[in-house]
């Protein structure tokens, strides 16, 4: 089968980077396209002025982490589209642009966090797994 368009979920986090490299490698082999994703979950916006405006807050941190992985596509000759979105429910909102920008194929780094840490934080890709319908290629 051949990928056209491959979802690269990111959090920021230390594994970030292990996805940037490892779908980008992958991308190339398969001349495919990037989209990179970061769903923030959607809070409450903070009532005193001074606090700021945690919607901004989120968007202020994804935007960093999508330009470096866009410029790292372009050093690679990747096609590349960055999305950030505040939703409720991270696992639904992966699989929802994967389907919105017609990819074919999800790349997810997981944090491998072991049976209580899934218990306390649950695990987005054991839930983007029993969601899509995609292929998923998990990195550990």
């Amino acid at each position: 089968m051949t990928y056209r368009r491959i979802l690269v979920p990111v959090d920021g986090s230390e594994l970030t980077q292990r996805a940037i490299d490892t779908s980008l490698d992958l991308a190339q082999q398969m001349n495919a396209g990037i989209v990179g994703f970061i769903a923030g979950p959607r809070v409450p916006r903070i009532a005193a002025p001074e606090a700021g405006d945690d919607e901004t807050l989120s968007t202020a941190q994804a935007q960093p982490v999508l330009a470096r992985f866009e410029r790292a596509a372009q050093q690679r000759g990747v096609p590349f589209e960055g999305v950030f979105v505040q939703v409720p429910r991270i696992d639904q909102a992966i699989i929802a642009a994967a389907e919105a920008h017609r990819c074919d194929m999800i790349v997810m780094v997981t944090h491998g966090r072991g049976a209580f840490g899934e218990f306390l934080f649950g695990s987005q890709t054991k839930a983007v797994l029993a969601g899509s319908k995609l292929p998923l290629l998990v990195l550990h």
